[in-house]
């Protein structure tokens, strides 16, 4: 089948192998060995589900899938199920796999956003009851455990037994006839126990012989003593046998009774593999996952200018005649697209790095003709393309950078590489031609099959047709290209919209009418690419005929793609340029490959001129459009740094602003609590002079106190901030003009009248110092500015002296404040119960910094401890008795840290 070939000319078993050595299960490479190519988009949309779902949770931590313990138990579901016998080691298998398919589930039901996934790990019947029971019976060793049946527990405690006996006895022998055994040593010859003897003194110990060495040195002897306790042990030994193949038995029809259950368990592990190998593959590929683009309305196939003039003398045939045909919705986008085997070569086998290709093909583009020099890199393209469309349809992603949109292919056909055979008679022409009748075959049973399915067809002008015309028709359509002129009467069937043929193959042809006479071969490849057009959603191929090139400007469904050569260093650079058809350069290629000079040289006077003047031609395009790349890179560099630019501005203003916001709630806040502090101190010292005696020295106290809570708490009291430093501009410095809006630069410094020089562009001035700034929005200070300061701060200064002089000196108290909440009574308390009470008062203490201890004067030997003890307490910073007004020496003030 060309299907089949076509896999192996793009070397899809190449990258199955590629793809299995990411599988973690043997289940997960057979299947990417033998990876299958769906038959329908939904098959292929719900085997991209899986692997962008298995792709999301590989790249989270902790959610990778784990297939540890998972085995391939296929073949022995199938002996099961045959009424064969299990051995310990496939039940074992068993168990394992059921293990490892819990936890597969386990961890895909704690994960969200992967509802394939989930959908298929709730098919896992894991049957912990058979689990549990092949591990009661099977041990690690896969051997039939003691615990499986009491009857197998008492066989081998007396098989024990017995052995113990038979060891006591064969020991004894050993001992006592030491000069006749060749060593100490007990072994088993045919299940029964023996010792190994001399030859020579065979006779000294009696018994059966049943094995000899190979010099026959040493013969083993089973003593007359232990026959019949080795005939026991053979008989415990069946009977032990017997018990464990009835163990195994009763667990291989467990097995066999949930055979359904377990080989619909392997299918959901294996496809659970199979996606994790797909997105471990694509996250090593850095591939992005497809979007496939669907077909929009049918419309009409384009006019062939050629007979445009003979179309125009039957407008009402033409119209008939016409076909509908449906174009993509968008065009197909594969951008910096790789040849995965490429990248596996490069990195695996140190290969040349790869050069990735741009596809941008219009939605009604139907046939590319790509063209240029050998060697160039038009069949590494194609293959890029056959193998980018395989992996797509495959549910795995594309080794391209994102978006990646292109068309879901019913059929991938390609005719790529010689298929000359000595054996087969095949020349390099008919080899071609063999495999594109292969390909034609299938895209005529495609449209067949597909105009079978549509029952709405009406005949207009005729209820039957002439069986002559039928059997010309049929003639024809077995060779639909050879014949390309030959017109056969159609008779006029219209088709509804929703019943057309769509024909969504694409085609792959490698030097398409190559081996043959180049007239002819163009023609025939001319005539075939027209029917491709018609009957194939995408056609691409490589040639080098000229006149390929010219069918882009007389059918609007053909596009020219050419790879580059770079004139310069005379080699390809296998990049894909777009709408320019390229250059064969045969004979620039063939001087590098070594071909004699002389002979290309005299190569070159025989090119015709107009070949000479194409080439030219295509020369100036290239490099036009080489220079038209290069500046729209250029143009997308600084556009991306200008959206940096302004992220990065954006995102400072907004945290400039979020901050402004953070302080003036802080300073709110602030204020508010300063505030709320003075009214409670204001309040206290209220309510102080209202319970006491109103004497003049307690007003005047209450005063000074008000006065320091003004001076703490009022901004206006507060030390004004230090002014900004000013800004003198120097030689070389960038300064701003605000009255004209530029930035110069300065020439030279302030003179004595306050003008400096500076430069703009080609413009030198002279400016004021007073119309200048700095570039963060500083003023100079000028010499007027400077005397005014002056005088100001010369004004408050003698204002300040004045008022000094006029009012006597005042101490400088610290804020301390008394209160309820800083005092604390210690009058007629135990010096050990004072210290208690100091303690956890200096705690409450800490918001106010100071504490008033109230413990009298009396005999002094309470004031005495306390001191002693603030002496060493750690939070105290220093401590004094109160002044006279406060209590005197009944009294001790206390400041904290």
């Amino acid at each position: 089948m060309i299907q089949a070939e076509t896999l192996e000319l793009l070397e899809w078993p190449r990258l199955c192998q590629h793809l299995a050595t990411f599988a973690a299960t043997k289940l997960g490479v057979a299947a990417a060995l033998d990876l299958a190519i769906p038959a329908t988009q939904a098959q292929t949309a719900e085997l991209l589900a899986q692997t962008q779902e298995a792709y999301q949770l590989e790249s989270r931590a902790g959610g990778a899938l784990s297939f540890e313990g998972i085995q391939d138990i296929g073949t022995s579901l199938q002996r099961a199920e045959l009424q064969g016998l299990l051995s310990g080691e496939e039940l074992l298998a068993i168990a394992t796999t059921l293990a490892g398919a819990r936890q597969l589930r386990r961890i895909i039901d704690s994960q969200a956003d992967v509802p394939t996934l989930k959908e298929l790990a709730a098919q896992l019947r894991t049957y912990p009851e058979l689990e549990q029971e092949i591990h009661r019976c099977i041990d690690d060793r896969a051997q039939v455990a003691d615990r499986a049946t009491p009857k197998l527990a008492g066989i081998r405690v007396q098989m024990r037994q017995l052995r113990d006996r038979i060891y006591q006895i064969l020991q004894g022998i050993l001992q006592r006839q030491s000069n006749a055994v060749q060593e100490q040593l007990i072994t088993q010859r045919s299940g029964r126990f023996v010792i190994p003897v001399k030859a020579p003194q065979k006779d000294a110990i009696p018994g059966i012989v049943h094995d000899s060495s190979a010099s026959g040195a040493t013969l083993y002897v089973e003593p007359h003593n232990t026959v019949n306790l080795n005939n026991q042990m053979r008989q415990f030994l069946r009977q032990e046998q017997a018990e464990e193949e009835a163990v195994r038995r009763a667990l291989t029809e467990q097995v066999a009774a949930v055979k359904p259950d377990l080989d619909r368990l392997v299918v959901v592990v294996t496809t659970l593999d199979l996606a994790v190998a797909k997105a471990r593959y694509s996250f090593w590929l850095q591939a992005n996952p497809p979007k496939f683009i669907e077909l929009g309305e049918p419309e009409l196939a384009p006019k062939n200018p050629e007979k445009e003039d003979e179309e125009k003398e039957d407008e009402e045939k033409e119209e008939n005649s016409q076909l509908l045909i449906r174009n993509l919705r968008s065009q197909i986008t594969l951008r910096q697209l790789r040849h995965p085997l490429l990248v596996w070569q490069q990195q695996h086998e140190q290969g040349f790095p790869v050069v990735p290709v741009d596809l941008a093909i219009g939605p009604h583009i139907r046939v590319v003709a790509i063209t240029g020099p050998n060697t160039g890199g038009k069949t590494v393209t194609l293959k890029t393309l056959g193998l980018a469309a395989l992996m797509a349809k495959a549910g795995m992603f594309v080794a391209a950078r994102e978006p990646v949109e292109l068309p879901w292919f019913d059929n991938i056909l390609a005719d790529i590489g010689d298929e000359q055979s000595l054996q087969q008679s095949l020349s390099t022409f008919s080899g071609h031609i063999r495999r594109i009748s292969r390909i034609l075959e299938v895209l005529q049973n495609k449209s067949q099959a597909e105009g079978a399915e549509n029952s709405n067809l009406t005949i207009t002008n005729s209820q039957q047709q002439d069986e002559e015309v039928i059997d010309t028709q049929n003639t024809v359509s077995a060779l639909p290209i050879l014949k390309p002129k030959l017109q056969i009467p159609q008779p006029q069937i219209p088709i509804t919209n929703s019943q057309l043929p769509i024909p969504k193959s694409l085609v792959l042809l490698d030097e398409v009418g190559a081996g043959t006479d180049p007239s002819e071969g163009s023609a025939l490849a001319i005539a075939l690419l027209k029917y491709l057009a018609q009957h194939s959603l995408l056609t691409v191929a490589t040639t080098h005929f000229g006149e390929l090139k010219a069918l882009k400007y007389q059918d609007s469904r053909f596009e020219n793609a050419s790879v580059e050569f770079d004139d310069n260093s005379m080699q390809p650079t296998y990049r894909l340029l777009w709408g320019i058809p390229g250059r064969s350069n045969a004979l620039t290629i063939a001087k590098r490959l070594g071909l004699l000079a002389s002979i290309v040289d005299e190569a070159q006077t025989y090119v015709g001129g107009a070949s000479q003047d194409v080439n030219q031609v295509i020369a100036g395009l290239e490099a036009q459009r080489r220079k038209q790349e290069t500046k729209a890179r250029e143009a997308t560099q600084l556009l991306h740094q200008t959206e940096k630019l302004h992220r990065e501005v954006s995102q400072k203003a907004a945290a400039l602003q979020e901050r402004e916001r953070e302080l003036k709630i802080a300073q709110e806040v602030a204020v508010n609590e300063a505030i709320g502090s003075a009214k409670s101190e204001i309040a206290q010292i209220i309510r102080r002079l209202q319970s006491g005696n109103q004497t003049a020295q307690n007003a005047q106290q209450a005063t000074e106190t008000l006065n320091q809570i003004s001076q703490k708490h009022l901004p206006s009291r507060q030390q004004p901030a230090k002014p900004k430093p000013s800004f003198m501009p120097k030689v070389g410095d960038r300064i701003r003009i605000p009255s004209l809006g530029q930035t110069a630069e300065v020439l030279s410094g302030p003179d004595a009248n306050e003008e400096l020089s500076v430069r703009f562009g080609i413009m030198k001035m002279t400016v004021k110092l007073g119309e200048i700034e700095s570039l963060d929005g500083q003023k100079p200070e000028t010499k007027a500015q400077l005397a005014k300061v002056a005088a100001q701060a010369q004004a408050v200064a003698t204002a300040k002296a004045k008022q000094a002089a006029a009012e006597p000196a005042k101490p400088n108290p610290e804020i301390a404040i008394r209160t309820a909440n800083n005092s604390i009574d210690l009058r007629g308390a135990r010096v050990s119960d004072a210290e208690i009470e100091i303690d956890r008062a200096l705690s409450k203490a800490v918001e106010y910094g100071v504490l008033w201890i109230i413990h009298g004067k009396g005999t002094g030997q309470l004031r005495r401890g306390v001191h002693e003890f603030l002496a060493n307490h750690p939070q105290v910073s220093r401590f004094e008795l109160a002044s006279q007004k406060e209590g005197g020496a009944g009294v001790t003030v206390v400041y904290l840290k």
